[in-house]
């Protein structure tokens, strides 16, 4: 392998981001469903160097995470992809229950599958030198330390949900392209950055949070989740109605589409949180036994 391999990967990458772009704009009708409807170079350079990063990482650390850990991780990044670079994405401006599936993504279980793969070691070994001193830089930890503050981490995330679900704000995002994507990346990002904090399987310290903290935070998330999906759920209200001045996609009336996308809400929000408790017990257990080993050694 030659010092040029690297970039020659990079170039393949951007290459390939170009051949999207240009059938995608060009096509998009004609495309078949794993394909971009909209490409958008953000998110496909994102995820798409993520995990070259992180194939390149696993060469460079000396202990990888186990392989159930990386499985996590490569299934949530390729979760995101296909909600935001398929047809999925148009899906999902087309029809509130698809939109919501969306976001369950993004916020629940992508977001919890990247955080219980533990890779950010990984990713940041397979970085390029110059980008390293970027991502430790005090800004970006201070931003970190802001985004996983116990008080402000739970805020944000039923915050960011109930928001962008305000239907004079909702409409209004539907129908602006940047304010759309304002709104997936917020999403994503702060759902990684709450189930980093709460998945977290070291003791305290170095976590953050102690376990106990990480269950309470899970029982605060947990039922203003239920509320908002009950009401969206049982509601003969239509909330929602830029999905009739859109166009949806399937011959649905709007509140069963509205009902559907409020059961999304309560009940696989509500098991993904059952999920985190299970993870948080098992990883209290096995740090007790840890300790318990080192004061007692055989």
């Amino acid at each position: 392998m030659t010092r040029n391999t690297p970039w020659l990967w990079y170039g393949a990458l951007l290459l390939l981001g170009a051949t999207l772009y240009v059938i995608s704009a060009r096509y998009p009708a004609h495309l078949p469903v794993f394909l971009p409807w909209e490409f958008h170079w953000p998110e496909f350079l994102v995820l798409t160097l993520t995990l070259a990063w992180f194939a390149r990482g696993l060469k460079r650390v000396k202990h990888p995470p186990p392989l159930w850990r990386q499985i996590c991780f490569v299934a949530g990044v390729i979760s995101f992809y296909i909600v935001l670079q398929t047809r999925v994405d148009y899906y999902a401006q087309h029809l509130f229950f698809a939109h919501r599936w969306a976001h369950f993504v993004l916020h629940h279980a992508g977001a919890f599958a990247i955080a219980i793969g533990m890779s950010g070691e990984v990713v940041y070994a397979g970085m390029p030198d110059f980008l390293k001193p970027l991502v430790t830089a005090r800004p970006v930890r201070a931003v970190v330390d802001v985004l996983q503050h116990p008080v402000i981490a739970p805020m944000l995330f039923v915050g960011l949900l109930y928001f962008w679900l305000i239907p004079a704000i909702h409409t209004y995002v539907m129908l602006d392209a940047r304010l759309y994507q304002l709104m997936n990346w917020s999403m994503a990002i702060n759902g990684v950055m709450f189930w980093s904090l709460i998945l977290d399987s070291r003791p305290k310290p170095p976590a953050r949070l102690s376990s106990l903290a990480r269950a309470a935070l899970i029982l605060v998330i947990e039922l203003p989740q239920m509320v908002l999906g009950a009401i969206l759920s049982l509601s003969m209200t239509d909330y929602y109605q830029v999905y009739t001045i859109c166009g949806r996609v399937m011959d649905m009336t709007a509140l069963n589409d509205q009902h559907y996308g409020g059961l999304i809400i309560w009940l696989p929000g509500t098991l993904t949180s059952f999920a985190a408790m299970i993870v948080v017990l098992v990883t209290m257990r096995l740090n007790e036994e840890e300790a318990e080993r080192e004061k007692n050694p055989a």
